[in-house]
């Protein structure tokens, strides 16, 4: 079973995928969301190729944990992708998840062009891989056989 991370932005779709175990987030891909280009058809083929068994999807938050236009557009995302996949979707609190893909590839010593390449399909992964790490074993078991 694996699960797919995503990170809903205004210009790009950052995607991420765990390993079968989901004890590991990787990046997978970026989704630029312009007129010419079926992303949420990309999306459900992704999800029917990997055997995709759960979604996690980035929920921008406010610091005061409130919710504002930009997570309001994220829950209408899910809503929208929920009628086009059958597999449960989850939203995750992505707070300052951005910052911190940021600041992973400044140390990493890449050009501002090749940040802007990668920065959403990393902080996909920063949100896989933070709920990954949240959900025990248990939890995963669960995640596997509620999809049998």
């Amino acid at each position: 079973m694996k699960i797919l991370g995503i990170d809903y932005g205004e210009k790009r779709i950052g995607l991420a995928l765990s390993d079968i175990s989901n004890m590991v987030a990787r990046s997978l891909r970026v989704l630029n969301k312009d007129a010419t280009r079926n992303w949420f058809e990309e999306i459900k083929t992704i999800v029917n190729e990997n055997e995709i068994k759960q979604i996690v999807i980035g929920l921008p938050k406010n610091m005061n944990g409130s919710i504002g236009k930009k997570g309001k557009e994220v829950l209408a995302f899910v809503k929208v992708l929920e009628k086009g996949v059958k597999v449960p979707i989850v939203t995750w609190d992505e707070r300052l998840t951005t910052v911190s893909a940021e600041k992973v590839l400044r140390q990493a010593d890449l050009s501002r062009k090749k940040r802007k390449r990668v920065l959403d399909k990393l902080s996909a992964c920063i949100i896989l891989q933070n709920y990954l790490d949240s959900i025990g074993p248990g939890e995963k078991d669960k995640i596997e056989e509620s999809n049998r």
